[in-house]
């Protein structure tokens, strides 16, 4: 792997984590295509997830602010048992919403993470999953208009966290089947992809401080650090540049478009790979 290949796959990273399309399911491919040896990037994988991470604390800073001084008036409120403002309410009920919702992620991750990177991480599964996921965007989209709106609860949000868990997948989008599931129930476009790229931001956080013990403990491997570096700089820069676009995108229109370029790219890949 040179710095090319990692300057490559950190932009394809930022782009695709944020973009429903599956950014596991894209570094598959551009690592079969590139014919990366793709046992030993696992580690750069989520190397560059760390780039997109920092993408969502800066674009949604704001939301992280809020939830730190919640969980810090919290703290300070314990001994002194006062009432505490409604921003600071709504803040706690986030972050017990987050942390309940990443678990469902936490446990398939720990039973089945590893069976999961060595099945499915060949571009045959990775185009069948690209297109399941391809039809349940046109699903959600039929169900939405049939739902009546309605805001985000526990139950809601713990569904979403269960499909969250099916992303550990490689072809399966985290943000497409977050977004696509909260629709489905009835949530506004815009708020099921700020709680998305919200929950997203509690996983791959876990999930980089494992990497980060497994690297150190020798269970990982990482390419050279001006490597890596150039990776996450530019899973940074690209991720930001995505979740912009995405967020302004889910005003105004629908998750079809999506769809319809997973689908051709699923059938691409089984037809002439």
């Amino acid at each position: 792997m040179n710095f090319l290949d990692g300057l490559l796959l950190g932009v394809l990273q930022g782009l695709t984590e944020f973009l429903p399309v599956s950014s596991s399911g894209h570094l598959v491919l551009a690592e079969s295509f590139l014919e990366l040896p793709v046992e030993d990037l696992l580690g750069f994988d989520v190397a560059v997830h760390f780039g997109t991470l920092l993408a969502i604390f800066v674009y949604f800073w704001k939301d992280f602010r809020d939830l730190l001084v919640a969980f810090w008036k919290t703290i300070v409120n314990v001994k002194r048992r006062e009432v505490l403002d409604d921003v600071t309410v709504k803040g706690q009920k986030m972050i017990v919403l987050l942390i309940v919702c990443t678990i469902p992620a936490v446990i398939a991750a720990l039973l089945l993470g590893d069976m999961l990177e060595t099945t499915f991480r060949g571009v045959n599964s990775v185009a069948i999953m690209l297109l399941v996921v391809a039809v349940y965007f046109v699903l959600a989209e039929f169900i939405k208009k049939r739902v009546k709106p309605s805001g985000l609860t526990f139950w809601k949000a713990l569904i979403i966290g269960i499909a969250q868990a099916f992303a550990l997948i490689p072809g399966v989008s985290r943000s497409g089947s977050t977004i696509a599931t909260g629709i489905i129930q009835g949530i506004d476009r815009h708020e099921a992809a700020r709680f998305s790229f919200l929950l997203g931001s509690v996983a791959i956080s876990a999930a980089t401080v494992l990497s980060v013990y497994k690297v150190l403990s020798g269970d990982l491997y990482l390419p050279g650090w001006d490597i890596v570096f150039v990776g996450v700089l530019s899973s940074f820069l690209s991720g930001y540049l995505a979740v912009f676009v995405l967020m302004q995108f889910l005003k105004k229109n629908s998750l079809i478009v999506f769809s319809g370029y997973l689908a051709i790219l699923s059938l691409s890949l089984l037809i002439f790979y």
